[in-house]
């Protein structure tokens, strides 16, 4: 019965959210701030599921820096979850096809994200280049999942480089923002899901001390020591 309820709750509740936030995105088309908004209102519906979200910010993470944001992903409940990290000035980089999903891709593109054709690696390069010029001249941070796709409980999935490459294209730090699992965590029929524990890291520079794809193993590996720590945090609450 519970689960039926939160199904219902949620439907009307991602369908109040997506208008709410189109409406901000129709009267502010493209404005640095429409994604942190979406996320804070995605995020309302966390309560809904019963779950608690926790985020720690790093205090050399500065509002008015560009960053180039890699972030865990896990399965379709991020967008209550994770999301709710997105800070004030960044766009994120997701699928040419999202747009088609009626209300939320219009959202999706009126956010001001970049959007990429995964199906044309020509075309997925140039993605990048309008990223950084993006960066450069409107001051604007880029969120990234490096994963490429969602794990579904297989652990932190291989890197792709592309938000590496970027990050040296721009010269701007890489930031991880680091969610503790999900995975089977929520359960619909559940009162109480617990707390997910996010971490937002310390900034760091790269250079070209390695190659992108040798930057993406090291942040592979620092990212999955960062899990573990929010994870063993979750276990002790239990």
């Amino acid at each position: 019965m519970l689960a039926l309820l939160r199904i219902i709750l949620i439907a009307i509740g991602f369908l109040v959210v997506n208008i709410i936030v189109l409406a901000a995105c129709i009267v502010r088309p493209f404005h640095r701030n429409n994604v942190h908004f979406a996320g804070q209102m995605y995020s309302q519906i966390s309560t809904i599921l019963g779950i608690k979200i926790e985020i720690e910010v790093d205090e050399a993470v500065k509002k008015d820096e560009k960053y180039v944001y890699i972030a865990n992903h896990q399965n379709s409940y991020d967008i209550f979850t994770i999301c709710r990290a997105a800070q004030p000035g960044v766009v994120t980089i997701g699928k040419k096809s999202l747009k088609w999903i009626p209300i939320f891709g219009q959202v999706y593109f009126l956010s001001g994200n970049i959007m990429i054709d995964r199906g044309n690696s020509g075309k997925a390069k140039n993605t990048l280049s309008v990223a950084a010029r993006k960066i450069k001249e409107k001051g604007l941070s880029v969120w990234m999942f490096p994963e490429g796709t969602r794990s579904y409980g297989r652990g932190l999935l291989p890197f792709k480089s592309g938000a590496f490459r970027l990050a040296l294209e721009t010269d701007e730090p890489v930031v991880m923002v680091c969610a503790s699992d999900t995975h089977k965590k929520i359960q619909l029929n559940r009162w109480d899901n617990g707390t997910i524990y996010i971490r937002i890291c310390a900034p760091e520079k790269i250079d070209q001390s390695k190659t992108p794809r040798e930057w993406s193993e090291y942040f592979h590996a620092k990212m999955q020591a960062e899990l573990a720590k929010l994870n063993a945090r979750e276990n002790t609450k239990v």
